[in-house]
């Protein structure tokens, strides 16, 4: 077992022989030990040298403790423990001291052993803090990859996914229906690979016509067809060296289909118009709303690009199999929306997160995004409510827009609770510990509520 790195703790005490005397016995007690003689060097000498911890002594003559407490927790040192020493008769002073970021004080006389305790206490914490810290950053990187947002278990299975592949060059085919994010999946990818520093082009097969679109991703010639009177490097060869983004690449044709294949199999392409073979250097990563298996069936779309195509599929869940999800999104777009307005919005009324976490959402993300901007810039107080809501969203005849004004109409916390653990358990298949990991409650907690709630 390897051996603990000696605790350094910094002495600040102006008293020469005071100082030397707790040097001396903290010292004895295997801690390494540097000393300055008063306040004012302490944020210096945090900026060349590290230390465990802080003994500080409240009287000096320069700067006294509570003022380098003051300078300490206006810097980047503030979580660093600090035990203050003081005068039996100013314990006063230490409760100031502790307000402004002490984790202890000593009395003096000092009384070395319980010096020592209170080091090692602060320092056992210190240990659990940082440990914490750790285990919070691990859980972030597991249930979040690249920004995206959302720690449902559809979620993080997509994550694990795409940590795995995106240092690759492997081909991605990403289905999802329209709205739940595949051009921030794609950027997402391109930006975790070794290609991140070279360009990431993005074209939309479907926003094209098929001349067009050829024109687009594999160039022309001067002369190639009206219009072209200059030669024009297509997405293909401004992506060399990067990654090539397809969106929708269903809607793509079948003549053009053979000319991407070729691209994929080959690593070459020609302009249109031209006859000199071009080699590049892309990953290509396509993405679909539509079965293209079925399409395959009908003739529609090439099976050996499809296999080329597929090397990693990645499936995008729509929003209505993750709502657990919901909260967390609308509160990024609330703050999103909030900012671009400026409006000081707080908030959603109850009501409204009910409504939202009830709705299909056939547009996926993209339609929640739209939701909460057009509430936001409706809005005229803190909070949104269901006036700012569009029709479509609300249940059909039952005049809620009239009855959320009436306190008996309003949702309680319970009906809030009751539809939030209800979503959660859906979301996760009925598994009540993964379900209970998720809202950040103990599993018996979570027991109780379905008992209570008769869920």
């Amino acid at each position: 077992m390897a051996k603990e790195r000696e605790k350094i703790i910094l002495l600040v005490d102006d008293d020469m022989a005071h100082r030397t005397m707790l040097q001396a016995n903290l010292s004895a007690a295997g801690y390494s030990i540097v000393a300055l003689a008063d306040g004012d060097e302490v944020l210096p000498f945090l900026e060349t040298e590290y230390v465990d911890l802080i003994v500080l002594d409240m009287k000096m003559a320069r700067m006294d403790g509570l003022e380098t407490l003051k300078v300490l927790q206006n810097s980047v040192y503030a979580t660093l423990p600090v035990i203050v020493l003081t005068a039996f008769s100013s314990v006063e002073k230490a409760v100031l001291a502790m307000r402004e970021g002490a984790c202890d004080y000593v009395a003096k006389p000092i009384d070395i052993d319980e010096l020592q305790l209170v080091i090692e206490r602060a320092l056992e914490v210190k240990a659990l803090q940082e440990e914490n810290k750790q285990l919070r950053t691990e859980l972030a990187s597991r249930d979040s990859f690249a920004g995206m947002v959302g720690s449902s278990p559809a979620m993080k299975e997509l994550y694990a996914t795409l940590k795995l592949v995106a240092p690759t060059d492997a081909t991605v085919l990403i289905n999802g229906e329209s709205g739940t994010g595949k051009e921030l999946v794609a950027n997402a990818l391109h930006r975790h690979s070794r290609r991140s520093k070279e360009a990431f082009i993005t074209i939309n097969c479907a926003a094209l016509h098929e001349n067009i679109l050829e024109s687009e991703l594999f160039g022309h010639e001067a002369g190639a067809f009206t219009g072209a009177v200059a030669r024009r490097k297509g997405c293909f060869e401004q992506a060399d060296g990067g990654s090539l983004f397809l969106d929708e690449i269903g809607d793509m044709s079948l003549p053009t289909q053979a000319k991407i294949l070729r691209v994929l199999q080959e690593g070459e392409l020609n302009r249109l118009g031209g006859d000199t073979t071009i080699r590049v250097d892309v990953r290509l990563i396509a993405a679909t709303h539509k079965d293209l298996q079925q399409m395959i069936t009908a003739g529609t779309f090439r099976q050996d690009l499809f296999f080329r195509l597929s090397v990693v599929p990645v499936e995008l869940p729509p929003l209505r199999e993750r709502r657990s999800d919901i909260p967390k999104l609308a509160g990024l777009f609330l703050t999103r929306y909030a900012e671009k307005n400026r409006k000081d919005l707080k908030d959603f009324h109850p009501e409204v997160m009910r409504i939202f976490m009830g709705f299909s959402w056939p547009g996926n993300i993209r339609e929640l995004e739209n939701t909460v901007e057009r509430a936001v810039i409706l809005c005229r107080g803190e909070q949104i409510t269901v006036q700012e809501l569009a029709p479509g969203l609300l249940p059909a005849g039952t005049g809620q827009e009239k009855e959320i004004t009436s306190p008996s109409a309003m949702p309680t916390l319970r009906d809030m609770e009751k539809e939030m653990i209800r979503a959660t358990l859906d979301d996760n298949g009925g598994n009540k510990s993964r379900t209970a990991r998720i809202l950040g409650i103990a599993r018996q907690t979570l027991l109780n509520k379905i008992k209570e709630y008769s869920l």
